[in-house]
Parts: C-alpha cells; sequence; structure tokens
C-alpha cells in the first residue's frame, strides 16, 4: 500500500510539470462552439470570426457607413426640423441623429435638420417650421419630412417634389406632436418616435428606401486620415450670421468635431452629451432674400454646382457638389472629380453662405 501511494504520487507531480510547459490557450469571446448549429472549425481551418467580423443580420448604413441592422438600414429615414435660437438650447434628442444639416433662415438665425435612421425616445426637439429648401435636403435622402408650421414656399415645394410629411398643423399632427408646456410656445412642440411611426402608418407611407437611391458620398472601409489638406486640427468656425457662429473643436484623442454654440458646449439635454461629428461637410450656397415683409430666405440648390470642404481627422479639403433637384440626387466629388469618400460615423452638413467666407475660419 505504501509503495502503491508513493507511485500514485509521482505521477501526480509528472502530470504537473508536464502542465506546466505548456502555452495557455487564449479565451475566444465569442466561440463559435458553443454557438448551436455552428460549424465545427478543422485544425487546419484559418481562425474562425467573430459574430461582429459576419455581420449575420446587419447591412452598411447608408448615412453612416456603420453596420447596423439590416431592417434600420433598408427603412427610410426621418428628417426633422430642429429649433435652434438660444431660447430652445439645448434641444433634445437630436444627439441621435446620423446626419445634420444647418442652414440660415430669417433674422440671421440658423435652423437644422436632423435625419434619424433610427429614432427614439419620448421627446425630440423642439420642432419648428419648415423652410423649402431643407424640403429639398430631406428629399435626396427619400427621407419622411417632419415639421411643425411651413412656408408657402415650404408647402409648394412638398407639393413639388411629392415630398411625404407629418406636419404638425394638419389633422395628424395631435399623433405626432405634442406641447411641453413647461416651455413657452411656439418654441414647446416636441416628437416622439412613437408617435412619428404612428402617424407614418396612419398616413400609409412607403417605410423602405428607394431601390434606385444614389448616395451623397461613399464611404471609407475603416478610419482613414487624410494624406493632403489644410490643417484643422484645433477649431472650425462658421460664422453663419452676427447672431450664429457655431464652432466645432477637434479631439486627436476619438478624432471628433464637438460642437460649440451660444457660448457653450452644444448638449443633448435628453442625454447631457455634448454633440460630436466625424465628418464636417461646409457645402458654399448662395443666398438670398425672397419675402422682404417676413425676411425669407432661398438658396440656388434646384440644378446647380458649387464648392465646398470636407474636413475628417484634423485636415480639410477642397470639394466639389452638384444637386438636379428633378432627380432627387445630390453627390460630393473630390479634387480629381470622384465621388467623394468619407470617413464612417456622424456628418455634419453646413450649407454655408458664399458671401461670408470671412467668417469661415479653420485652424
Amino acid at each position: 500500500m505504501k509503495r502503491k501511494s508513493i507511485l500514485l504520487l509521482m505521477l501526480a507531480m509528472l502530470f504537473a510539470l508536464t502542465a506546466c510547459g505548456k502555452k495557455e490557450e487564449p479565451i475566444r469571446e465569442n466561440n463559435f462552439d458553443t454557438l448551436e448549429g455552428a460549424p465545427t472549425p478543422t485544425p487546419t481551418a484559418t481562425p474562425t470570426a467573430t459574430l461582429e467580423e459576419n455581420h449575420e443580420g446587419q447591412a452598411l448604413s447608408k448615412l453612416t457607413g456603420l453596420w447596423v441592422d439590416e431592417k434600420i438600414a433598408n427603412r427610410r429615414p426621418i428628417a426633422l426640423m430642429i429649433n435652434n435660437i438660444s431660447f430652445a438650447n439645448p434641444q433634445t434628442g437630436i444627439g441621435e441623429a446620423s446626419i445634420m444639416y444647418e442652414a440660415v433662415v430669417e433674422g440671421g438665425i440658423t435652423r437644422m435638420m436632423a435625419i434619424f435612421e433610427d429614432v427614439t425616445g419620448d421627446k425630440i426637439g423642439s420642432v419648428r417650421s419648415a423652410r423649402h429648401y431643407f424640403v429639398s435636403f430631406a428629399d435626396e435622402y427619400d427621407a419622411i419630412f417632419a415639421h411643425f408650421g411651413h412656408t408657402k414656399y415650404a408647402t409648394s415645394k412638398i407639393k413639388e417634389l411629392g415630398v411625404d410629411n407629418l406636419s404638425g398643423l394638419s389633422g395628424i399632427g395631435s399623433t405626432v406632436y405634442y406641447r411641453d408646456n413647461a416651455i413657452k410656445p411656439p418654441h414647446n412642440a416636441f416628437a416622439s418616435a412613437k408617435g412619428l411611426w404612428k402617424g407614418i402608418e396612419k398616413l400609409g407611407y412607403r417605410t423602405t428606401l428607394r431601390e434606385d437611391l444614389n448616395n451623397h458620398f461613399r464611404f471609407y472601409e475603416k478610419d482613414t486620415d487624410l494624406m493632403e489638406g489644410e490643417n484643422a486640427s484645433k477649431k472650425v468656425t462658421l460664422e453663419f450670421s452676427g447672431y450664429t457662429s457655431p464652432y466645432f473643436t477637434y479631439d486627436a484623442k476619438d478624432k471628433l468635431y464637438y460642437r460649440f454654440q451660444f457660448d457653450g458646449p452644444h448638449i443633448d439635454k435628453g442625454t447631457g452629451e455634448q454633440l460630436a461629428f466625424k465628418n464636417l461637410i461646409l457645402q458654399y450656397v448662395s443666398y438670398w432674400t425672397i419675402d422682404k415683409k417676413n425676411g425669407y430666405q432661398s438658396m440656388d440648390i434646384e440644378n446647380t454646382k458649387g464648392e465646398g470642404l470636407y474636413i475628417t481627422n484634423g485636415k480639410a479639403v477642397a470639394i466639389t457638389w452638384d444637386k438636379n433637384e428633378a432627380t432627387k440626387e445630390m453627390h460630393y466629388y473630390d479634387k480629381d472629380g470622384k465621388l467623394l469618400t468619407i470617413n464612417p460615423g456622424k456628418t455634419y452638413i453646413a450649407l454655408y453662405p458664399e458671401n461670408r467666407m470671412d467668417g469661415l475660419v479653420i485652424q
């Protein structure tokens, strides 16, 4: 018995020494062997891709170039008009937008249009009235246009282009929007995701994207630094007017541009987070007054071309653009005349007045 115990002890020590000499196998966070119905890898096969790399049930977003649920990628976005005066700042729910437009309206103020591909939340806004050029921008994306109020020029453009819209002043208004009585009107109209989709359902609007939709730009497969261009690694200031002069500061750590306005960070009140964008596109346009009584503005965007800047990862490069409103197409091009390629992520687009170039400062 004693010899047998000694023999067993020696065998145990030998096994322990052998095990210590082996390298530890890496732990796979997504081990396909543990998934029901997953194929068993052979010893000679290349490493199995992770679930994220497979992107099963996903598709590349046409708005951000990022992988999203395929149902979201193929769904029509919602373009929502956003109030942007100091009294309405900060807004709620806008940080969720994939693309943010900004353009001058009457009195030198700007209005914003947030394009959502996956809108959520119970409070988004405040929502304000439509201007005809925003109708045209929304149509470029096959978006459903949401607004609370309008000008006669906007209603004419909606009819001319056949844009599906959710108007707060129509019969569907009380379904889509509500008033926050703690805020002074007319700055207290808000939308909810539930209301928006309920309104779309009631009006019977198509919810899938047109198959022939052409993108404004294409995306790099992964984050890419620009090899040339002027420095834009500190601050980008856009003096739309004496009233509105937002600016962006660049953070080299996360390679994002953070937005400021009205003497402070531009915050989404719903999340407490500052608005940040991967890409900035400055589209130079010619503005003029079409209604002197009300100060309504217009711009040359129906069938025209222009210049601009693309800014990302601390660099700014010259671009061109052309728009054909009749065919619902708008494209950006690089210096070689090829469709512009941008980085995956959120994009801010400024319709910047070409007569205020002195107010555009890139550092």
